[in-house]
């Protein structure tokens, strides 16, 4: 089937939301729908990619059934193999399947297929690289709360500690405390104002929950603890990039909602590596389903 004729779709999905571009006949449409992240479940989110692949389909008109689509997805979760069979197994009977983690499609994304690396900086974290000769490398994606270094969970967690410390009595109340303890207010049933309010938000705090605070630390970033919790996350980002690339010789783009803010916090020494991404995750999800398309190389899963 020719590529122009095709209907190429791809996804980009996680804990938070999903994003899905579909061509077709030269016109490409977005649209974003629920999470489709892996941990929650293939069932969810089969339902998630297909519920939008119909809107897509009726607003590019394409009435080609679901066995004339090419369709390569980048998911949270691809990477734990139980879930990357279970959810190929459920998949519908399409022309071309290509299943990625996200942290993959974002790297095709920035560097548009090109040798480079990434760190993703949202929720969680995870550094990605594509190498010259085809080599892939990734670091880091352990998850909440044992990894994720540098990312909005990450400085959330570790900011807690100071409205503990100020609660407690262990430092003296400040505006960053009050801050912290204001915004989480506005995540829980009762304001957070003591250490039993505290406690109880703590003991059902998630890593959404955390990251919610990270905009917090950095509105207070020349606090000395918000200080130090950014300079340590460009540390972090560092060493994933000197594990991504020992040389230091790939491009690095820096992704995700704290890549403006943390790009600054990054050491000197790798400023002549950064550069800004080219494009994002879901556009690279749709460049990997074009090439499908183009090779006619059918079902392919995460290798």
């Amino acid at each position: 089937m020719a590529a122009d004729k095709a209907l190429v779709v791809g996804v980009d999905g996680g804990g938070s939301g999903t994003r899905l571009m579909a061509q077709w006949q030269g016109h490409c449409v977005e649209v974003s729908g629920s999470p489709s992240g892996l941990a929650l479940g293939v069932t969810q989110a089969w339902h998630t990619i297909l519920a939008l692949l119909d809107e897509a389909r009726q607003a590019l008109g394409a009435t080609l059934p679901l066995e004339q689509c090419h369709m390569a997805l980048g998911l949270a979760g691809a990477n734990q193999w139980s879930w990357r069979d279970a959810f190929c197994q459920a998949a519908p009977d399409l022309a071309g399947l290509r299943l990625e983690s996200d942290a993959f499609t974002t790297l095709v994304g920035a560097h548009q297929g090109q040798p480079g690396a990434i760190v993703a900086l949202g929720t969680g974290s995870v550094g990605e690289a594509l190498h010259g000769d085809g080599r892939r490398v990734s670091v880091g994606g352990y998850g909440f709360p044992s990894g994720d270094e540098a990312s909005g969970a990450w400085l959330g967690l570790r900011a807690s500690r100071h409205a503990q410390h100020a609660l407690d009595g262990r430092v003296a109340p400040d505006d960053f405390s009050r801050a912290l303890c204001e915004t989480m207010s506005t995540l829980s049933n009762a304001p957070v104002t003591c250490v039993a309010t505290l406690t109880h938000w703590l003991s059902s705090a998630d890593q959404t929950r955390f990251a919610a605070l990270a905009p917090v630390v950095v509105r207070y970033g020349d606090h000395p603890v918000a200080q130090a919790l950014l300079h340590q996350a460009g540390e972090d980002i560092a060493l994933m990039y000197q594990a991504l690339d020992p040389t230091a010789q790939l491009p690095l783009a820096l992704c995700g909602g704290l890549a403006p803010t943390l790009a600054s916090r990054v050491p000197q020494t790798l400023g002549h590596v950064l550069v800004h991404p080219r494009g994002s995750s879901v556009e690279g999800a749709l460049q990997l389903a074009g090439e499908l398309c183009t090779s006619l190389q059918g079902r392919q899963t995460l290798q």
